[in-house]
C-alpha cells in the first residue's frame, strides 16, 4: 500500500536529532516559555523573513489571535467585514467569525483552486476591514495586484499560511511575510510538522505582536496583571525543538514534494483528470497534491485497489456546514464544483519515485465504461 502520508517514516529520518532534542528538553526540567521557544521565534521569523513570530498552541489560534489583536488595537470590531476563500478549510472562517467578524466568502478559480482576485474589489463595503488570502495546498495565493487593492482600501492583508511553509514568490519571498500579518499551522502532517499541535504568527508590526503574545498569554505581559481578556495558547519546549530540528531540513523536504509533484504533472495524461495550472517550482511546496474529477468517488476507489491510499480535501464546503447554518441555502458553484470533485495524491518526503510512477500508472488506467453500463441498466 502507497500511503497517503506515512508520518513515522517522515519522522524517522531524523530520529537522532529528535531524540537529542527531546532529550535536552526533558533534562533542562523547564518545560514552557523558556529557551526552545525563544529560539524556534527568532529562527523561524528568520526564515519567513519578518521581524516578528509568536508562537502559540495551533493553527487556527494564531489566526484567531491575529483578529482579536486587531479588535483590542481598535483597528477592527465585531461586525466589520473579512474576504475570505470560500472553499478554504473551515479554520480560518472559524477564526473570523469567531472574533465576531463577518465572513465574506470570495469564489475561487477553478484553474487554480485559489482565491479569485478579479472578484475581490466588487465585494468590498465600509465595513470591510481585511483580506484572508489562503496558501490553500502549499500553493502561492497572492499578488502584487491583491497588494495594491488592499492597499487601496485600506485592508489588512492576512496570510493562511497553515499549508505552505517555505512556499516563495518569484522575487524570493516567502509566504508568512507578504501580508500585514500570517497565521502558520505546525499540524504534525503539515510539511514542517510538529509531534502535536503548535502554531505560530509572524509580522513585522511589533505593536501587533507584542498584542498577540499577551492575549495568548492570559492576556497578560506582566504577571498577574491582565490587560486583555486573553487565553491560553502556548507552545510547549517539546515542539519547538522538535520543530528547530525540522526547520533546518524543511527546504530539502520541500523539494523531495516537487520532484514527486513534477513527476505527477509530466505523467498524469486521463482526459478524466485535471490539475491545477502550474507555477515557478519554489511557488507550490506541495503540502497537497490536488486533482478534480468529475467521478472522484469512483477514481478513489479504483486507486484504492490498486493499492493506493487518497484523502478528500475537502468533502463538504464551508457554507454547506452545519455550524454555518445560516450560509447553507448559499450558491458558491465553483466552491461547490471543487469540494465535490477533489482527490488528493499522495505527495511527500519519502515517497519514492518507483512509487509515484504506480500511482501515475493508475490514474491513468482510470475510466468509467462500469459507470456507462450501470446507468445503462
Amino acid at each position: 500500500m502507497i500511503e497517503f502520508l506515512p508520518l513515522k517514516k517522515v519522522t524517522e529520518r531524523y530520529s537522532d536529532e529528535i531524540h537529542k532534542a527531546l532529550t535536552g528538553v526533558a533534562d533542562s526540567g523547564w518545560y514552557l516559555l523558556g529557551d526552545e521557544v525563544k529560539a524556534f521565534e527568532r529562527e523561524y521569523a528568520d526564515y519567513i523573513g519578518t521581524h516578528n513570530c509568536v508562537a502559540c498552541a495551533n493553527g487556527l489560534d494564531a489566526l484567531w489571535l491575529i483578529f482579536r489583536a486587531y479588535i483590542e488595537m481598535g483597528v477592527m470590531e465585531p461586525g466589520d467585514e473579512v474576504l475570505v476563500p470560500a472553499n478554504t478549510y473551515i479554520a480560518s472562517i472559524l477564526a473570523i467569525t469567531g472574533n465576531g467578524l463577518k465572513a465574506v466568502l470570495v469564489e475561487p478559480r477553478r484553474e487554480t483552486l485559489e482565491i479569485d482576485e478579479n472578484q475581490i474589489e466588487a465585494l468590498i463595503t465600509d465595513r470591510t476591514k481585511a483580506l484572508m488570502t489562503v496558501h490553500l495546498y502549499g500553493r502561492l495565493s497572492w499578488s502584487g495586484r491583491m497588494a495594491d487593492i488592499c492597499r487601496k482600501h485600506g485592508l489588512k492583508l492576512i496570510e493562511d499560511n497553515a499549508q505552505a511553509q517555505g512556499c516563495m514568490t518569484l522575487n524570493g519571498r516567502r509566504t508568512g511575510s507578504l501580508g500585514d500579518a500570517a497565521g502558520h499551522s505546525f499540524y504534525p502532517g503539515k510539511n514542517l510538522g510538529a509531534l502535536g499541535d503548535a502554531g505560530a504568527v509572524t509580522t513585522d508590526d511589533g505593536i501587533l505582536a507584542e498584542t498577540v503574545r499577551a492575549i495568548a498569554n492570559y492576556g497578560s505581559s506582566e504577571k498577574y496583571v491582565f490587560r486583555y481578556q486573553g487565553r491560553n495558547s502556548r507552545m510547549d519546549e517539546l515542539q519547538a525543538a522538535v520543530l528547530r530540528v525540522k526547520l533546518r531540513h524543511l527546504d530539502e523536504d520541500n523539494d523531495l514534494r516537487r520532484r514527486i509533484a513534477v513527476m505527477y504533472m509530466d505523467g498524469i495524461s486521463n482526459p478524466l483528470v485535471s490539475m491545477p495550472e502550474r507555477l515557478h517550482d519554489q511557488s507550490n511546496v506541495w503540502h497537497i497534491f490536488p486533482v478534480l474529477c468529475p467521478y472522484r468517488d469512483e477514481l478513489r476507489k479504483h486507486l484504492l485497489k490498486n493499492g493506493i491510499q487518497t484523502l478528500i480535501h475537502y468533502p463538504i464546503p464551508p457554507h454547506k456546514q452545519q455550524c454555518y447554518s445560516d450560509w447553507n441555502g448559499m450558491s458558491l458553484p465553483v466552491t461547490e464544483r471543487i469540494h465535490a470533485q477533489e482527490l488528493s495524491l499522495p505527495v511527500s518526503p519519502v515517497i519514492q519515485e518507483t512509487e509515484a510512477a504506480r500511482v501515475i500508472q493508475a490514474v491513468n488506467s482510470f475510466v468509467m465504461v462500469g459507470k456507462v453500463v450501470e446507468d445503462g441498466e
